[in-house]
């Protein structure tokens, strides 16, 4: 077993296409799509693999589109534990518009999974092996899934000494916290979520993410405010993290990457803050890809060097 697994539970196919115009009503002439294994964990297993790090995707899958999805992630070389269910694998569909050079995304709902079904992926947990040091649960919650599902999961983390890392919405996203995890990655909206209240100032931001580790729901806590940068805080640390300026092609799988460069700085030994830099870099280096691409390794750490030259303002 590799020292980080993912889980996910509502994977996709990400299928993306380019077009000269999207017009209402007129059949497009589409150029040969690509597709690319895709939801959360799966695309942080997949940034890992580009940095040289190990993990073990763990996922639902079904149906031919299942079938599929295996077949893509062996053409990767991830390691990976498909766990099967009796509804159709999603599939995602972004389509780059070349005459204004925008971009149409279209998420697809994935399957309902039974109780049966649910509880098979929660028992999945407990067969970790003593290597692995990182979970990480990103994405949404498939239809039938309890909302408490995440809390469940870090409760068998726990037990199994594992670091929690957390990225996901809503309710799944405020009940995993409740349980206490390692590390949460929420963007502006979900941290409004974690509050139960708007949050309008940078002061706010700051006072909700601190709460956040004060009451021992996350031991660090990473805010992602896009093009801003992070706000990172633990016990320890509170810093806004700047990020670099890219030309945006595409923003899908921006946030899988961060997660993907945080968990390998940490895997590498970097402290909280050195790693979290390296999310950050990971996160501009996805932007810059076009369609479901992710972060590139050599642009990851080009822009790595350049958030560290001192400014010479």
């Amino acid at each position: 077993m590799a020292r980080v697994v993912t889980l996910t539970l509502n994977p996709a196919i990400d299928k993306s296409a380019r077009v000269d115009q999207v017009v209402p009503g007129k059949k497009l002439r589409c150029e040969p799509p690509r597709r690319e294994p895709g939801g959360g964990g799966i695309n942080v297993s997949r940034a890992l693999k580009r940095f040289g790090a190990d993990s073990q995707a763990l996922y639902t899958a079904g149906a031919p589109t299942g079938d599929i999805l295996r077949q893509l992630l062996d053409g990767e070389g991830i390691q990976h534990r498909p766990i099967a269910v009796g509804g159709w694998t999603r599939e995602n569909l972004t389509v780059f518009e070349a005459s204004t050079e925008q971009q149409y995304r279209f998420g697809m709902p994935g399957p309902d999974l039974s109780e049966e079904e649910s509880e098979r992926c929660l028992a999945e947990l407990s067969d970790l092996g003593s290597e692995t040091r990182y979970l990480v649960a990103s994405g949404s919650l498939p239809g039938g899934v309890p909302a408490d599902f995440y809390g469940r999961a870090v409760r068998a983390a726990e037990r199994a000494k594992l670091r929690f890392v957390l990225d996901t919405s809503g309710e799944p996203l405020c009940r995993g916290a409740e349980a206490g995890v390692y590390l949460l990655k929420p963007n502006l909206r979900e941290l409004a979520e974690l509050a139960g209240e708007s949050i309008e100032s940078e002061s706010q931001q700051q006072a909700v993410a601190e709460e956040l580790v004060r009451t021992g729901r996350s031991e660090v806590v990473v805010v992602s405010a896009g093009a801003a940068g992070v706000l990172l805080v633990t016990g320890e640390v509170t810093e806004r993290i700047a990020s670099p300026t890219v030309p945006i092609r595409s923003r899908v799988g921006a946030g899988d990457s961060m997660v993907a460069g945080i968990v390998f700085g940490l895997l590498q030994d970097m402290g909280i803050r050195d790693a979290v830099r390296y999310g950050v870099a990971a996160g501009a280096a996805a932007v810059m890809t076009p369609g479901s691409e992710l972060c590139r390794p050599d642009d990851t750490e080009r822009l790595l060097r350049a958030m560290r030259q001192p400014d010479p303002n």
